[in-house]
């Protein structure tokens, strides 16, 4: 709650000569014309100020104050990567990492395409990423956003979708890597991220699995579960310059996919990834309930490696016609 609190006093001080000249002009268009043009005029203008500001209320690409400029290499956790930047298809420069197996195993290991939360950069995704590498046996492609990290240009929601499609291509420039087990992974906003180009027809043809963890149905759906007013329900959805709008894209699923719900989540409601399981679209799907998993912490609990392990084993085994939908629970340790 600090924190948004201190957005918004940032923003107001960033946007308070705009809102006086605004407001006087508001004024005087009520003295000449009356009241109802000068309230078509304060709503357009609190509309518009909150359209540009939500990306503040969004995006968090300095969040440790350094997290532009220092990147934690794979090394400090003693894994073996190559540091790669690649080119989106709007020519914006993107950082990743690539984390491969030892020279006997990166050909048969299914390889991640990791895309994390709205918060710090790919370097802070590092512990969990160790031991996704060590116990799930896979190689591992960081992707840095643009705007976070060392990538280039500003966070947006169709950019984004254009550096995970980036990712994607480039695995697939890779001829010492098994492209027939490419597993999209998202956590938070990556999730939406993932679901996203897992629905794109050129994408999914080119996917194994994918893997998504604590992420929303809706940026109008958090706005809803964060700010608690019954007005936001009202604002019309072209009003939000994100949208993220997952739980109408899930529908369109069509490969395996597993959700990860951490039960003691108080930023996205568990009830979230309840219904994004109930709506997807792939006849093959998977939800693991981790009861002490937060938002933020439950790859760190107990059983979750071996969940997502004996999914990935279960894909192997079972023809696409035998596919079901089940539900795992993981008791609290």
């Amino acid at each position: 709650m600090n924190s948004i609190i201190r957005i918004f006093h940032a923003t107001a001080l960033k946007f308070w000569a705009f809102s006086a000249v605004y407001l006087l002009l508001c004024l005087i268009f009520y003295w000449l014309y009356g009241s109802a043009i000068a309230f078509f005029l304060l709503c357009s203008a609190i509309i518009g100020v909150l359209y540009n500001v939500e990306d503040k209320l969004l995006y968090y690409p300095r969040l440790p104050a350094n997290a532009r400029i220092y990147v934690p290499s794979p090394a400090l956790h003693n894994l073996p990567y190559q540091s790669i930047y690649a080119k989106s298809s709007d020519g914006t420069l993107i950082h990743m990492f690539f984390i491969p197996q030892p020279e006997d195993l990166i050909k048969t290991a299914p390889t991640v395409l990791f895309l994390h939360g709205n918060a710090g950069n790919m370097g802070h995704r590092l512990d969990n990423v160790k031991l996704l590498y060590k116990n799930v046996h896979c190689n591992v492609l960081l992707l840095e956003y643009r705007g976070y990290g060392l990538s280039q240009g500003s966070p947006s929601e169709k950019g984004f979708y254009m550096d995970a499609r980036t990712g994607i291509e480039y695995l697939y420039s890779r001829n010492d890597i098994n492209t027939n087990e490419i597993i999209i992974f998202g956590r938070s906003l990556g999730g939406a991220v993932a679901i996203d180009i897992a629905t794109r027809q050129e994408i999914s043809q080119r996917i194994w699995c994918l893997i998504v963890e604590n992420t929303f149905t809706s940026i109008p759906d958090m706005a809803m579960n964060l700010i608690k007013s019954k007005i936001i329900q009202y604002i019309p959805i072209f009003c939000y310059k994100n949208k993220y709008l997952s739980i109408y894209k899930i529908h369109s699923i069509s490969v395996p996919t597993l959700f990860i719900s951490g039960r003691q989540d108080k930023l996205v409601p568990p009830k979230m990834m309840d219904e994004l399981f109930e709506a997807c679209g792939s006849n093959f799907k998977r939800k693991i309930q981790i009861l002490d998993g937060t938002h933020n912490e439950t790859w760190n609990k107990s059983g979750y490696y071996q969940q997502i392990f004996i999914f990935l084993e279960e894909i192997r085994k079972k023809p696409p016609i035998q596919m079901t939908s089940k539900q795992w629970n993981i008791d609290e340790v």
